[in-house]
């Protein structure tokens, strides 16, 4: 399995992650209810939590529901859209500013 980093971006998943974070992520990883994903949307890839998985679709949302744009609006992604799991947050004393 491939590992990644992804840096957060927006306020959409506030207060679990806030903008200037970083997480390692884990690409093509099992997920489920409850887990935060990186959702590829062609023009832009969304960290948002699993809120329920189906056969082949996935209901995914903000944490921060007052501004997050998710499933709520467009509906439930194809589960191939989701390209990485979150397994890990870098502590900020590890980043350089």
């Amino acid at each position: 399995m491939a590992y990644g980093l992804a840096i957060i971006e927006g306020l959409s998943m506030l207060p679990s992650y806030a903008p200037g974070e970083r997480v390692v992520v884990k690409y093509n990883a099992q997920f489920a209810e409850g887990d935060v994903v990186l959702v590829d949307f062609e023009t832009r890839v969304d960290i948002k939590r699993v809120k329920k998985v189906e056969l082949d679709q996935v209901f995914i949302e903000g944490d921060n529901q007052a501004v997050s744009v998710d499933s709520r609006q467009y509906g439930s992604v194809k589960r191939d859209r989701v390209i990485a799991k979150v397994i890990y947050r870098l502590p900020n004393w590890l980043i350089r500013k």
